[in-house]
């Protein structure tokens, strides 16, 4: 899970400069904050890598990590005032600086946010009335890299990132063929796409790859994505030593076990994180990361607190205790936590560092709309499907060896980074007295949580949809609206910036820079909310962009690219429909608690809207899925664009150029109900049936129409509808609607339909998610004990069964027969998909 660098120019590990004969980092503007193009390039300034970085000693003393620290950053922070201007020019997302430790970076909090909003309203100004031609979206894969050998009892995980991409970076021959290599059978080298582009992470351990351009919406080119991850991973395979494998599993099963499992090992209970269960050196060795670390458990007075139920299986005692805490450690003063503070509770598995949540991997979708008003209704439209998001791809039930009794990462990543003081998340401090209390106000959210906003001007947003317990900074609110920022929008940032800066850098508080974005960016990237409306970079082409973040990692580029695909083209179902997802903030809230729970997939139901469609349009539809007004207008309205790209085309819509839907009246209560995942995916029963008898019908009514026009007494007047607006129709029933307006040739429908078929299977529960599948496999190895206790050798043999169906699918065969290489129960995940190198037969 990306920890987003706010400020433009610093890099993790070693200074990244731009490469002259590289493509522009085009996903990297879409999905960060203004930053210089950069590939990862080792500089002439070695001496300034891994600043924190310690050689591995075994069981060193405090006093000697102590002095190994002090001996490196001298040498390191000396290297470093000897270096060229231009270094400090141009490092990419992260730079160098003096990172100010917590208790003096708060004395500075107040100027960051005030430079902050500054910046914000100038890019306000200069964006607001910005117009892209077209939609352009891009994704980010992120992957575990582990060191797995036949002949070695355990899987690690390697802390080899700097060494992959430092890799990555000297192959000349993948420079100069633009991405292709040898070994790349299935890619015409002659007709090169861009390079896709690697990126350093939170953990050590991981990687992010992105496309090397972004994307467009063009129909056929959305048949390029699940390829392009395809060449992501191999690319890094082939850059890492034989043992190393990139995978898209969501967490490392046993991080933070007893023992060894990183690669190579480092002792815990560092001074940075101070953690019992992980090493300093897990994280990212670059100053940001391990302040970022220090200072949110300082600002917090105490340690993360990360506990996720443990599943009661037919052997877990009851009350189970996490047998993995040492109630014995007294290297630092938060080591008291789990004595005297409860950080430990019983039937629990606790973690206590950054690296628990911030160590996942995830899937973001980011999305640049035509403009501002675009990008606002986009925002606010697909908060709501987040948490069926969450949920549809949970793949997380593992945690430090343990299973646990939630299916999805999401509350865990939020707990990590939680930086809320006891009194700020409302808790009563014994002896004080109002005078005494420091906290501004009572916030109710970690800054890794679910969107608190709605921001779009939108008619049909009530006030009855809006959080009610939104803390936000009045002053900054009244800022922004005095710098001409409407109300919505001014409120959504008022929010974000009741947060203090987690890192500043001292050289960064020199001067005001307003044609530059990192203060705003210090606020705006480190809430991590799970949908984020970012403005355009500072002098650039780029546009207003939308980022979804919600979704799991999934194992193969298959399912990464089909969840991708789909959710573009919810997009363009949104957009060119005029959809109404809105619901109250309160229970999309509700709903990603719901996510978090075992098979909450099947087992349970989601708050959502009943009519998603505007009110002036009719209920009943007459398009080939039985839904109303999905195809309306002529044929000639509705053509797409000479590349089969759909554009940014409305013409679908019923409400009049120029309108506005109503707003809505009579109660909320009346416009949502709990539907499951498989009727919000899928439709309603009754939707289902209505647009088998409505496809029926229309035969029909062809043939008496075609009769009438022969006979010459044909009428298109008098016709009823039949309200049926409380069938919610089915999310893909949608896309497939808006898919029959549009021109698309049968063999990239056909494409296009396979991976549909993968979300249809997987909500209705006719294939089961990633989180099952480890599940049963867990339960059906020969060494579980029915205790919750995901061994060693367990873990070797799940993690081998990942890299077995990741080279089989970088075979390009399907995913049948797995059974015989000992990968157990994956059809019952992924079937007969991919079984050929056409369509899903």
């Amino acid at each position: 899970m990306r920890v987003e660098e706010p400020l433009a120019g610093r890099i993790s590990g070693y200074p990244l400069q731009p490469h002259a004969q590289r493509p522009l980092d085009w996903m990297r503007y879409l999905s960060h904050p203004p930053l210089q193009p950069f590939y990862i390039s080792p500089p002439d300034c070695s001496a300034a890598v891994q600043i924190f970085d310690l050689r591995p000693v075994k069981n060193p003393s405090r006093s000697e990590r102590t002095a190994i620290v002090s001996a490196s950053t001298r040498r390191q922070l000396s290297a470093l005032s000897r270096l060229p201007e231009r270094h400090s020019e141009k490092m990419g997302l992260l730079a160098l600086g003096t990172a100010l430790e917590w208790e003096e970076a708060r004395k500075h909090a107040h100027q960051v946010r005030e430079w902050g909003i500054k910046q914000l309203l100038e890019i306000w100004n200069k964006a607001k009335g910005k117009e892209r031609d077209a939609m352009l979206w891009g994704d980010e894969v992120e992957y575990l890299v582990v060191t797995y050998s036949e002949d070695n009892p355990k899987v690690f995980l390697s802390l080899r990132q700097a060494d992959i991409l430092r890799a990555l970076e000297n192959d000349k021959d993948l420079n100069n063929k633009g991405g292709c290599t040898e070994v790349h059978h299935d890619v015409d080298c002659n007709d090169s796409t861009p390079l896709p582009v690697f990126h350093p992470e939170f953990g050590r351990f991981m990687l992010e790859a992105t496309p090397g351009k972004p994307w467009g919406i063009g129909f056929k080119e959305l048949l390029g994505v699940e390829l392009d991850m395809r060449i992501r991973r191999k690319l890094a395979k082939e850059h890492m030593n034989s043992e190393e494998h990139p995978i898209t599993l969501t967490t490392f099963p046993r991080i933070g076990s007893p023992g060894q499992f990183t690669s190579p090992y480092y002792p815990v209970s560092g001074p940075r994180l101070r953690s019992q269960f992980v090493p300093d050196e897990i994280a990212n060795p670059h100053i940001r990361f391990p302040t970022l670390a220090a200072n949110i458990r300082t600002r917090r007075g105490r340690k993360v607190q990360v506990n996720v139920p443990v599943f009661k299986d037919v052997n877990t005692p009851s009350p189970w205790k996490d047998p993995t805490v040492n109630y014995d450690l007294h290297n630092w003063p938060e080591d008291d936590d789990v004595r005297t503070g409860g950080a430990a509770p019983d039937n629990f598995i606790h973690m206590d560092a950054m690296a628990f949540g911030m160590g996942s991997c995830c899937l973001q979708i980011t999305f640049q709309a035509k403009n501002i008003t675009e990008g606002r209704q986009m925002y606010d439209q697909l908060s709501p499907l987040g948490p069926i998001m969450l949920a549809l791809t949970a793949a997380t039930p593992v945690y430090k060896g343990f299973l646990a009794d939630t299916d999805v990462r999401w509350n865990q990543i939020s707990n990590a980074v939680d930086d809320r003081t006891p009194e700020e998340m409302g808790e009563k401090i014994p002896g004080a007295t109002k005078r005494a209390r420091t906290a501004r106000w009572i916030i109710p959210k970690s800054r890794y949580a679910s969107n608190s906003t709605y921001i779009s001007a939108d008619p049909r947003l009530r006030p009855e949809y809006m959080d009610p317990d939104l803390v936000i900074d009045p002053a900054i609110k009244m800022q922004l609206e005095a710098g001409g920022m409407d109300g919505l929008l001014a409120t959504h940032f008022a929010h974000l910036f009741i947060r203090d800066p987690l890192v500043i850098f001292a050289e960064d508080l020199q001067t005001l820079d307003l044609n530059k974005t990192d203060h705003f960016e210090n606020i705006q990237s480190t809430n991590w909310q799970h949908m984020r409306f970012k403005p355009p970079p500072a002098d650039n082409s780029i546009g207003w962009r939308v980022e979804f973040r919600p979704m799991e990692i999934q194992m193969t580029d298959f399912e990464n690219a089909a969840f991708s695909v789909f959710m573009v083209l919810v997009t363009r179902v949104i957009l060119s429909f005029d959809l109404n997802f809105y619901i109250p903030i309160a229970k999309v809230d509700e709903n990603m608690a719901t996510a978090h729970k075992v098979d909450a997939v099947l087992k349970d139901k989601f708050y959502f809207r009943k009519n998603v469609f505007p009110t002036s349009r009719p209920s009943r539809v007459s398009s080939s899925a039985g839904l109303n007004g999905m195809s309306g207008g002529s044929s000639s309205s509705n053509s797409s664009s000479r590349n089969g790209s759909p554009g940014s085309r409305r013409s679908a819509r019923q409400t009049p150029v120029g309108s506005r839907p109503p707003t809505p009246v009579g109660p909320v209560d009346d416009e949502y109900t709990p539907m499951s995942i498989d009727e919000i995916i899928n439709g309603t029963r009754q939707a289902r049936y209505h647009a088998g008898l409505k496809r029926q019908q229309q035969q029909q009514q062809q043939q008496q129409q075609h009769q009438q026009q022969q006979n010459g007494t044909w009428s298109s007047h008098g016709e009823e509808e039949e309200d049926d607006s409380y069938d919610f129709p089915g999310l893909i029933p949608l896309v497939e609607s808006y898919l029959d307006s549009v021109n698309v040739d049968v063999r990239t429908r056909c494409e296009l339909a396979t991976y549909l078929d993968l979300i249809r299977k997987r909500a209705s529960g006719k294939l089961i998610t990633t989180a099952r599948w480890i599940r049963d496999f867990v339960a059906a190895h020969p060494g579980y004990e029915g205790d919750s206790v995901v061994s060693e050798e367990l873990n070797k043999d799940l993690i081998g069964a990942v890299i077995k169906v990741g080279e089989r699918e970088a075979r390009g065969k399907g995913f049948s027969g797995l059974e015989e290489e000992g990968v157990r129960g994956f059809e019952r995940m992924l079937g007969g998909f991919r079984a050929t190198s056409g369509c899903y037969e």
